[in-house]
This record gives structure tokens, sequence and C-alpha cells, in this order.
């Protein structure tokens, strides 16, 4: 099978991630029967495994980063991706290669072709990560949720250490005790009588987590979290306390307090995992060079062109503070794609603080992509100027137009888009299309 046949029978799978929810059927029995046709290759793994509603992606990169420093092979499996599948599956840092990923989905084809139910795209994905890593012989694996966490295909691992970053308002109705529903759903993944980091700090909420039977519960604020932060130069200088021990003067090379509060997350993660302290020369290694495609990713310095995949209320306030106070700039011009189910004018009321100039808004590559005209509404209900654009690249050839040199070009809403901005940002360079400046 080539790369290119891999992809197209991937394809031809129900991908759940591009329609409604990925959640197969309220059941894990087909990732269940998948696993277990290829002799549950998940069984092998020491596993981190990583729910919540913001922060999973940069939490599943310092944990792998942490445990990489610490010398150990470390596989980890994210979703969704930016601009390649690839990006999913990792070991040490490296996405799989073409061909490797190729041989794997044969693989997968082989064992699928032998079930009764028909398993999904995501479920496919995640059974395959879970045959590379044991093929591999990796050490550790780091895997991160990809909706809520009971029924996710990958909660089928039997984790050494679980992790809930925190409880916020995401695909949801929000009808109803919708906090505590969505609590209970990521509560699916905690192992009774193995460790639970969780990063959401709400009381209320507790007695959820502690019904699952974690132990060791730590609860970031009263046994791990960040005594003090302060701003650098390319990220910020943190001191870190937590139930093995203190960090402090750490480095991180990221912006905004809601990383802090993560690496606070992930330290106390692989800690538990080892059940030891972390040299403060390990952790300065793991965050010292960290970087997130997607996330405050800076793509243009002339005009500044920021990347952010910011897709909830809470991701989008995280992301206007943190702006706020990184990027000084004459003007900010706001490009923004959004996918449905989420309400848009909740995003859009966050988004709305930075005050900028205009909006252009596009409709995201995706079957569940909220339209354009729609997400204009919403922000001319927050009384913000705004254009529209058929998609991304256009929306983008706008933005950068009417910028200055010394303005923002905020693009955000979603992963789905980015990929597309980033070309796009790169064609405005080679072109030389004003004063662009890489």
């Amino acid at each position: 099978m080539e790369y290119r046949d891999a992809l197209d029978f991937l394809d031809g799978y129900v991908n759940l991630e591009a329609t409604a929810g990925r959640i197969h059927g309220l059941s894990l029995e087909a990732i269940r029967d998948l696993v277990g046709s290829m002799g549950d290759p998940q069984v092998d793994l020491a596993a981190i495994h990583v729910t919540g509603t913001n922060g999973k992606g940069s939490v599943v990169a310092m944990i792998s980063a942490l445990l990489a420093a610490a010398g150990l092979r470390v596989g980890s499996y994210t979703s969704p991706h930016v601009d390649t599948i690839r990006e999913r599956l990792k070991i040490s840092g490296e996405m799989i290669g073409e061909e490797d990923f190729a041989d794997l989905v044969a693989d997968l084809a082989r064992y699928a072709g032998t079930l009764d139910e028909r398993p999904s795209y995501f479920e496919l994905l995640t059974a395959a990560a879970f045959l590379w890593f044991s093929n591999e012989a990796v050490d550790a694996a780091v895997v991160e949720v990809g909706l809520l966490g009971r029924f996710d295909a990958t909660n089928v691992i039997e984790p050494a250490v679980s992790v809930i970053t925190n409880i916020g308002f995401d695909h949801t109705d929000g009808e109803g005790d919708w906090r505590r529903a969505i609590a209970g759903e990521k509560a699916g993944i905690i192992e009774r009588g193995r460790p639970l980091v969780l990063g959401d700090t709400s009381v209320d909420l507790l007695d959820i987590f502690v019904a699952e039977g974690p132990d060791p519960l730590f609860v970031r604020g009263t046994d791990f979290g960040v005594s003090s932060s302060s701003p650098a130069v390319a990220g910020q200088v943190v001191d870190l306390f937590g139930p093995f021990g203190r960090h402090n003067e750490v480095y991180i090379s990221l912006h905004g307090i809601h990383q802090a509060d993560n690496a606070a997350v992930a330290v106390t993660a692989v800690e538990a995992m080892l059940g030891t302290a972390l040299g403060d020369d390990v952790v300065s290694e793991a965050f010292a060079d960290l970087s997130f495609p997607g996330r405050l990713e800076v793509v243009s310095n002339r005009p500044l062109v920021v990347l952010d995949a910011a897709h909830n209320p809470e991701a989008a306030r995280s992301l206007v503070d943190t702006v706020s106070d990184v990027f000084p700039v004459a003007r900010r011009i706001l490009v923004i794609g959004m996918l449905g189910p989420r309400e848009p004018g909740l995003v859009v009321a966050e988004l709305a603080r930075l005050a900028p100039e205009l909006v252009v808004a596009f409709t995201a590559p995706s079957q569940r992509a909220i339209p354009a005209d729609e997400l204009e509404l919403a922000c001319r209900q927050q009384g913000l100027d705004v254009e529209t654009a058929p998609d991304v690249t256009e929306a983008v050839r706008r933005a950068t137009a009417l910028a200055d040199e010394d303005d923002l070009v905020l693009v955000t809403g979603s992963f789905y888009g980015l990929s597309g901005a980033r070309s796009a940002v790169e064609g405005l360079i080679r072109s030389d299309f004003g004063e662009f400046e890489g």
C-alpha cells in the first residue's frame, strides 16, 4: 500500500470528527473488537491518558518532552492535525513517516476486514497508534482523548496516570447542568486505584472525580500548581510546586498563565508516573524550546501574523489575555472561521475584547463549518466591523492587505483553516506582497 492509498482507505470510513461528533455509538465495542483482533497492543503501553476542554495538546506535548528529557523513548497520539494526518502519531517528537504510515494502515485494513462492526476513522487511527507504539516498543505513550473521554476510542487503554486539564463549555448544548455532565464524561478515563492529575479547581465538581476511585488524586492549586510567573523574552519564568517537590525559576518558551498551569499539570503527571521528582535539569531541558503549531504560532513578523486554534469561550478568553500582554501592536485585525455545533456568539464576545479594527470571517474547510455569514452576524452583534471571505486564503489576503507592518493579524476559531492560513502567508512572503517579512 502506498501513502496515497492509505489516506484513501481511511477516507472510506465514517469520519465522526467531520460530522457531529466523535463518539462512536456511545460504545467502545467497535474499538475493542478492532484492537482485540490485533492482539490488544495497548496492553503493552505504559501510558498517560489526557483529557480536558482546553490544554490537552499542550499538556501532551509537555509530558512527552519531559519523558524524553528523562531519557525515555516516547510515543504520542494527538488530534486533530493541522497540516498532515501524520502529525497525530509521533515517537520522540518525530511524526511517523509516509512509508511507515502506509504499512501501518495496510495492517489495519487486514484486521478491519475481519470485524462484524465497521470501525470509524478515529477508531482506526487510534488502533494504528497503539499498534505502532507496541511494535516500536516505546518506553511510554502519551495519549490525548479525541472527545470527552468515557466513550472515546482511546479509552481502551489502562493508563498508569490519568490527566484532566479542565472542564469548560465545549461540545455541549449548554442546557441543564452541563458542567457536571461534561465532568462525568471526562471522569470516565480515570483508572481506579491509579493517579489522577486534576487541573480543574472547581470544588463543586470534585465529588465526580473522587467517585471514580483514583489513588492518589492531585488537585491543582492544592497539591500542585504555579507559585509565581513573570514574563521573559519569548516566554516566561515560573516557580512550580507539587507533591514530589519544587522546581524554581523554570523558563518556559510559551506565553500565558494558562501555559504555566499546563506545565504544572505536566510535571505532576510525569512525576506521578515515575514515582519520584524530576531533576531540575530535566524540567529545564524539556520546557526551554517548546512550540506548538496553531497555538500562538507566529508565521510572519511584518505584519505580525499569529495563528491560534482557540475554539471555545475559555480558550478565546486565554488567547485574548495573552495577546493583550504579549503583543503590544498598533492595530489588531481578526480572521475567524469556526465549526459547529459551537455557539459562535460566545467565542466572538471574548474576542471582541481585543477591539479589532476589522474582522474577516470565512467558512472553514469542514462539513461542520459555521457559514461565514453566521459569523458575520455574531460579530455585528458585538458592534464589530466585519466582512466575509469565501475561504481562509482570501480572508488572510484581505487582512494582511489592510495591515501595516506594526499591526497584528490574528487567525483563530478552529484548527481547521490554520494550514490554509499558513500556506497563504507563505505564498505572500514568496511573492513579496507588500512589506511582508517572514
